[in-house]
């Protein structure tokens, strides 16, 4: 089963984290995605650009419309992800819980990814 591990933080706190405390953080993701390599549960993930290079596309009345965003008021962004294999729910947990930021006291959000439903063959 595919899990999704979103990792949420405040970006103005991490902008505002002396270079060599966010330094220690950069080598202990890097040692946590080794860990998730070695273990063949590591799928892709990544760190996002923060919230401010965001886009929002809607389509209203059949036509896109497109804003810088996203203006959520919240505490904390959506920073990175995670997307790993596992077996079961209590291995993306215990997965979920060795992220660097989430030892930190940051959220780390688990959700299993819902397959594709993909159209028969010959159905258009």
């Amino acid at each position: 089963m595919q899990y999704m591990l979103l990792i949420y933080g405040d970006e103005q706190r991490w902008a505002a984290m002396p270079e060599e405390t966010r330094n220690a953080f950069f080598g202990e993701f890097a040692a946590y995605g080794n860990a998730l390599e070695e273990a063949g549960a590591l799928v892709a993930g990544s760190a996002l650009q923060p919230t401010a290079t965001a886009t929002v596309v809607r389509v209203e009345d059949g036509e896109p419309l497109i804003t810088d965003g996203p203006f959520a008021e919240t505490k904390e962004q959506l920073g990175g992800y995670y997307l790993i294999d596992v077996e079961t729910l209590d291995e993306a947990l215990e997965w979920a819980a060795r992220i660097p930021s989430a030892k930190a006291g940051q959220p780390v959000e688990v959700r299993p990814l819902q397959p594709m439903r993909r159209p028969a063959e010959g159905v258009a």
